[in-house]
């Protein structure tokens, strides 16, 4: 450590502040050096420290031999093409009946009335639970497949343009999208994979991952409708279910390309 910034025991020292009890989530690195802290609070009113270290670390790069495929899940996280579907509750559902309730009262509570604060905090808080449940869930899968694996393919996809409704009402994602958590999902994947020496591969977003036939390669335009979640190959006779398909092509292209 070095600066103005310390930490000792359960205590942080800041500047202009002085020490300040401390939750510590991890200890830093051994000989680490403290380059930037960001302090930030909640709604609900809670305070946030994080740091940004300095310090030696040296990976040497893994050549790939175990390989995953994942396809982005509208109702799910994932789906992987040797490990179980990553499915988990929709926690902002869960608790949107709570959340609407809780918001109607806030909304007749009169402003700037002891009340109404209350009401705030408790709506603050709601939202902040179901944020921590799912960064939880999201860093235990992440991790598991980092350890696991040492490359593993992802479709790069944009989860905002996906998340807005398409023209005529024809699709309605934009809930499912947002409840999913993907782009997080991703960012913990990737940073925890070359903490070891390994990679995340991004496969063009053009890839027809959902219409090749991952035992002969042929290709179909049947699934281009979103609609067909089950396939038979014309060619082969293989049955398909759209999205472990896809994972295992996804996991193909990945190791195509590392090669």
């Amino acid at each position: 450590q070095k600066g103005s910034v310390r930490i000792e025991g359960h205590k942080v020292k800041l500047p202009k502040v002085g020490w300040v009890k401390l939750c510590q989530h991890r200890p830093l690195p051994e000989n680490s050096i403290i380059k930037t802290v960001t302090i930030s609070q909640t709604p609900s009113g809670k305070y946030y420290i994080s740091m940004l270290v300095e310090y030696e670390n040296q990976v040497l790069p893994v050549i790939p031999k175990t390989f995953l495929g994942l396809d982005f899940a509208m109702h799910g996280l994932y789906v992987a093409s040797d490990e179980e579907d990553a499915k988990y509750p929709d926690f902002l559902r869960k608790a949107e009946k709570r959340l609407v309730k809780a918001q109607q009262k806030l909304s007749k509570k009169q402003k700037g009335s002891h009340n109404r604060e209350k009401q705030r905090l408790r709506v603050a808080i709601l939202h902040e639970k179901v944020a921590n449940q799912r960064r939880d869930f999201l860093h235990k899968k992440s991790r598991y497949l980092a350890d696991r694996y040492d490359a593993i393919g992802i479709e790069d996809i944009s989860v905002k343009a996906m998340a807005k409704r398409k023209k005529g009402g024809k699709f309605s994602f934009g809930k499912s999208v947002a409840d999913n958590g993907w782009n997080l999902f991703t960012n913990m994947l990737e940073y925890k994979l070359a903490w070891q020496g390994k990679q995340l591969i991004k496969i063009d977003k053009w890839y027809p991952s959902s219409q090749l036939c991952h035992v002969c390669g042929y290709r179909t335009s049947e699934t281009k409708d979103l609609s067909v979640r089950e396939w038979n190959c014309p060619k082969c006779g293989s049955h398909h279910d759209r999205d472990k398909n896809a994972a295992i092509n996804i996991r193909e292209e990945a190791r195509r390309i590392s090669a």
